[in-house]
């Protein structure tokens, strides 16, 4: 628990953050240094969109202080520019995650970016925070010099050249695909208002965000018309019978969005996560799941389906909303190596068999 207030702490600096003593017990948040304030109604405290309006007041804060020719200047510059304005809000606050790790060398002139510089800041980015963050850093890096060499802010991009963080190998996938069981297993310990926003994480492969935040109006009888926030590619899908019968069941409520909470208002992704880690612990130790499963897990099962039905890469993209195929070749890959495995298992199983019923004459 003290991590997590810790890595609160750091990550709130130079922020006031409380709840009024007395009712209503209004949330107050505002920055110390310059007054500003965060209307806490309209953005949820500690919610992604809560810490989209951090970043953005911080930034305004350190803009006048960016050195002419430093990585300081590129990334502001960058964060003012149409291509930084047009990605998602999630994908923005994960580029600010990397910002506010570089900061403590914003001032680094960008003629010191050589490879081996990068190299040294990609593996103290992996001694800190692990091969995953690590790799993250690189492909901002990357995107920020790329971006710059367009403008002319910078002669090279020096990430070119790097190679990723190794992942090691003892651990497990991240996100794993769920087996059949697990599916089953959890779609019959949910209460009637989780349901669908399984039902849409499972069946069609929306991403939790997406899927807590599909509007009402995406819905009619032809099926679901969306965006996938992530990438603004559209997504159209049919209503078939497992998402039909959860809206079905799903309680009555007033909220804009299609799903909502027990007590009738839009879900936040933390409030589905606390109540989803509730049910997942139970089923753990009852044994009927296993150990690994994330929401972002159904989004692969999804995937590795479609895969495993010898869907291409193109038809997975569109169901999925991926930008490219790069992430469909991957569930295509699996599916290949489980088929050849299991092809290989069969083909074990019939010649140990053949070789019990080969009967072996005794020598003269």
């Amino acid at each position: 628990m003290s991590g997590r207030k810790d890595k609160r702490k750091n990550k709130y600096a130079g922020w006031k953050i409380h709840r009024d003593k007395k009712p209503p017990f209004r949330w107050r948040a505002y920055h110390r240094k310059t007054g500003a304030k965060i209307d806490c109604s309209k953005f949820e405290v500690y919610s992604l969109a809560f810490d989209m309006e951090v970043h953005r007041i911080n930034q305004l804060h350190h803009e006048h202080e960016a050195k002419p020719g430093s990585l300081g200047m590129l990334i502001k510059r960058y964060r003012a520019s149409p291509r930084f304005q047009k990605r998602a809000d999630r994908t923005r606050a994960d580029y600010q995650r990397v910002f506010n790790w570089l900061q403590p060398i914003e001032d680094t002139e960008l003629q010191r970016f050589t490879r081996g510089f990068i190299a040294k800041l990609r593996d103290k980015a992996e001694e800190q925070h692990g091969f995953r963050f690590a790799n993250y850093v690189r492909s901002v890096l990357s995107l920020l010099f790329s971006w710059g060499l367009e403008y002319e802010l910078v002669k090279e991009n020096p990430v070119a050249e790097i190679s990723l963080a190794e992942r090691p190998k003892n651990l497990p996938d991240a996100n794993r695909p769920w087996t059949d069981s697990e599916r089953d297993a959890v779609m019959a310990a949910l209460p009637p208002h989780m349901l669908l926003p399984f039902g849409l994480m499972m069946f069609y492969g929306l991403d939790p965000q997406d899927a807590l935040a599909l509007p009402r109006t995406a819905i009619s009888d032809a099926g679901i018309d969306t965006r996938r926030k992530k990438t603004g590619q559209p997504v159209y899908l049919p209503i078939f019978e497992p998402v039909a019968d959860a809206i079905a069941k799903m309680p009555e409520h007033n909220a804009i969005t299609l799903c909502a909470n027990s007590r009738g208002k839009p879900w936040t992704y933390n409030g589905f996560s606390t109540n989803w880690d509730k049910v997942k612990r139970k089923l753990q130790t009852a044994q009927l799941i296993q150990p690994g499963l994330t929401l972002k897990g159904l989004r692969h099962t999804v995937g590795t389906i479609l895969a495993e039905m010898g869907k291409d890469n193109g038809t997975i993209a569109l169901v999925l909303g991926h930008a490219t195929e790069a992430m469909a070749k991957h569930y295509s890959r699996r599916a290949d190596r489980s088929k050849q495995a299991t092809a290989a298992v069969f083909d074990l199983e019939a010649e140990l068999n053949r070789r019990k019923t080969k009967v072996v004459k005794p020598d003269a």
